[in-house]
């Protein structure tokens, strides 16, 4: 019997396929590049065409890597989330650029919603708040704007990431899965809700462009034979942010993780009961197995590599990434600099599109060093806001569970103990998306019985940090971004 599982992890800026083993050992992976396009300020696009090229060769390669198609028991998908593509159902080739979750274009019509009174209702449906953040906002938008789209008429299909590849994988089949259906803003999560006929008409988003929705550890079709040689179920997918969760076996409520990767986005699993929140976090579909829905409580920072990524690329500062740490740890503090990375706006909890990035604090005395540490200290001030958030709403993290490529970062990592004053738990494989996804997949597959199960049986050992700061230095810290921050927000 097959049971090496394999694991399309699309992310931000590269697609990334790796092989697993039935107990959650990785044995290869291949990754490739692809392009972010920005054509104009607050707008982010990604050619779809260039996504599907990247997953083919990278899943050849993996297909490959595991001895052929008939050693593989299945295909589990994780995914950028919000991100939507529009493509045409006959020949399954892009119409228009996929709109990526940063995006910003739908800000106006967000902001005329709210000040019509619907965030009420769409909070209450949907578990999330009126921001351009979300799928369905981008998708009214893009049907208003792009004529060819409207012109396509039934041939037209829309889908966030995974589904996109779904029916590219398997040929036509045009499902999304219950976690990744859950941010778009048009899906009622509660109980055994579906799309929402409301939130799609105040959306301007008929319901007959979008797929269907399917739990996140169900066999969705088979690939089509000619892709690898024959065809392998697909059994399991998720949000990238849920798969996480799900790979930090973040499954009984209150358990918490976060991914610090493009952004930042902190998960507590709230188990079959929805959490609500009085304080703009939002409530999400965890996984669904079978019909039994599970749900998080979730804080969503817009900007976290993509910050050590613009020091590197935009401004020049940092000859790689990694250099960061070295330069955190080259000086003795901050030197009084502080970096709000509203780069993209602000996200949770203050949920203002319209928020610009701001260094302050300079003078002759800095150098690029305090720069890359302000960075760095950033992640963990927008951390703490959210865990302030999180426990206004009644829950209050006992630790932290970290992945994502910023979490490789031993420096950052301790900051995080430091300034949330609590344990910080980095699994030794730190590729935690991936790795929910094969849970999930191999959940799907029936290689464990239930996902609680597959958890148990995959997750590898982990390294701790624990708080190594003087509390009033923790203060003084804490009392400079509240600064920072203020200035920015007023």
């Amino acid at each position: 019997m097959a049971e090496k599982i394999i694991v399309i992890d699309e992310g931000t800026t590269s697609t990334r396929t790796m092989l697993f083993a039935a107990d959650g050992t990785p044995l290869g992976s291949a990754q490739r590049e692809f392009r972010q396009y920005y054509p104009g300020p607050g707008l982010v696009e990604h050619d779809a065409a260039e996504i599907w090229e990247a997953t083919l060769a990278c899943t050849r390669a993996m297909v490959e890597e595991a001895g052929g198609a008939a050693e593989i028991a299945t295909i589990g998908i994780t995914n950028q989330r919000e991100t939507v593509v529009f493509w045409d159902r006959t020949t399954g080739e892009p119409l228009a650029p996929a709109i990526v979750w940063q995006d910003r274009r739908s800000a106006a019509d967000c902001a005329a919603l709210k000040e019509a009174g619907h965030e009420d209702y769409a909070q209450a449906k949907s578990g999330l708040l009126l921001d351009p953040y979300f799928s369905g906002t981008k998708i009214g938008w893009a049907l208003r704007h792009w004529p060819q789209l409207r012109e396509a008429g039934d041939r037209l299909a829309v889908g966030t990431v995974e589904s996109y590849l779904v029916y590219r994988l398997t040929g036509g089949v045009h499902v999304s899965d219950a976690s990744n259906a859950s941010r778009t803003l048009l899906m009622d999560i509660n109980g055994k809700g579906g799309w929402d006929e409301q939130l799609c008409d105040l959306l301007g988003v008929p319901m007959g462009l979008l797929p269907e929705i399917v739990g996140c550890t169900t066999t969705v079709g088979t690939t089509d034979p000619a892709l690898f040689g024959a065809p392998i179920p697909i059994c399991g997918m998720a949000g990238d942010q849920q798969a996480a969760t799900i790979g930090q076996a973040c499954l009984a409520p209150g358990q918490t993780k976060a991914t610090f990767g493009t952004g930042a986005f902190i998960l507590s699993a709230s188990g079959t009961t929805r959490p609500q929140s009085a304080n703009r976090l939002l409530t999400t579909i965890l996984a669904q197995e079978g019909d039994v829905r599970s749900y998080a409580l979730e804080g969503s920072v817009f900007v976290a590599g993509s910050l050590i990524k613009w020091l590197r690329d935009g401004l020049r500062l940092l000859a790689n990434a990694a250099e960061s740490e070295g330069l955190a740890r080259s000086v003795a503090d901050n030197g009084g600099v502080y970096l709000v990375p509203a780069l993209a706006g602000l996200g949770a909890p203050h949920w203002r599109p319209d928020a610009l990035a701001a260094l302050s604090g300079l003078n002759f005395a800095t150098t690029k060093a305090h720069v890359a540490r302000a960075a760095l200290e950033a992640q963990a001030y927008q951390a703490y806001d959210l865990k302030s958030a999180f426990a206004a709403d009644g829950v209050d993290w006992a630790d932290l569970r970290i992945d994502g490529g910023m979490a490789a970062n031993d420096w950052m990592a301790q900051d995080l103990a430091d300034m949330l004053d609590l344990t910080v738990e980095r699994p030794d494989f730190v590729e935690s998306t991936a790795l929910g996804a094969a849970m999930l997949a191999a959940t799907g597959a029936g290689l464990y019985p239930d996902l609680a199960s597959a958890a148990a049986a995959m997750r590898g050992t982990a390294t701790r940090f624990t708080p190594a700061i003087d509390p009033a230095k923790r203060k003084t810290r804490l009392a400079g971004w509240q600064s920072a921050l203020a200035k920015v927000l007023g």
